[in-house]
């Protein structure tokens, strides 16, 4: 059994922008893979799954993004479980690097779950499989310190409805269109007011997922300007809601490629 992988990675070209870079929710996708591949070489690919009836479901993620990468660098993947809970909560650590360095940095909060998608303990040969690997040189990413807005921006919500196409393998909306979701509130603000969208630049994100989004459900986000970091950077936080039911709630930290964080911050 071993605790750790590394493998070659790559994201795919509809992960970039008409800058030509990845969009935050794509890398968020670059880590699913890492940890389903991850998985794999540990003899859990998803079909295997699905013959015991088991899954995982995400509960909350935390990302720091180091440098943009472009399409076509050759990307190196790492994972490991740092800790597994009453065999049913997983905290798997996921990083992207490339030659320049590092790319982007995820812990994943995972909940085994059963058939029906209820939370339950994991079969002893799925957390055999997943030995605890626990690095302290490399530390778990977390969102920048962010200064709170004297008095928060006003809320802006958008609505939409998920399709059927979107639904994941557990019938479900997968978890990195959630990030997608908050980047699209801000950059319907941002074309409002006049600038590119597509020069928002990710820095940070943190997502807690409480219930899933399905097919034909009428979604709701809700985005607010909360704060800036030190260094300037705009930090929105976000509610996504069925009805009056909220199904996830986030924190994304954001900056303009080409102007003043300034101008992003007065667009919301």
């Amino acid at each position: 059994m071993q605790p750790l992988w590394t493998f070659p990675a790559m994201l795919p070209r509809h992960a970039f922008s008409p800058r030509d870079v990845a969009r935050a929710g794509d890398v968020w996708r670059a880590f699913q893979e890492a940890a389903v591949e991850g998985s794999t070489r540990a003899g859990w690919p998803p079909p295997r799954y699905r013959e015991v009836g088991s899954a995982f479901v995400m509960r909350e993620m935390t990302v720091r993004h180091h440098h943009e990468t472009f399409y076509g660098e050759p990307l190196e993947a790492k994972t490991w479980v740092r800790r597994f809970r009453r065999e049913m909560l997983s905290t798997r650590e996921v990083r992207l690097s490339s030659g320049r360095g590092p790319v982007a940095s995820a812990t994943q909060e995972w909940v085994h779950v059963s058939e029906a998608l209820a939370p339950s303990r994991a079969p002893r040969a799925l957390t055999e499989a997943f030995p605890v690997h626990d690095d302290p040189a490399d530390e778990s990413p977390a969102l920048p310190p962010v200064e709170p807005e004297v008095e928060p921006g006003p809320t802006h919500a958008f609505t939409f409805e998920a399709w059927f196409a979107g639904m994941d393998p557990l019938d479900h909306v997968n978890h990195p269109a959630y990030v997608d979701f908050c980047d699209e509130a801000i950059a319907r603000r941002m074309h409002a007011a006049g600038l590119a969208p597509a020069s928002l630049v990710p820095v940070a994100e943190w997502v807690k997922y409480l219930r899933g989004v399905r097919a034909l459900d009428r979604v709701e986000v809700r985005t607010r300007r909360v704060g800036r970091t030190s260094s300037g950077d705009v930090a929105f936080g976000h509610e996504i809601l069925v009805g009056e039911t909220l199904c996830a709630q986030a924190t994304t930290v954001r900056r303009l490629a080409e102007a003043p964080a300034d101008r992003l911050a007065a667009a919301l």
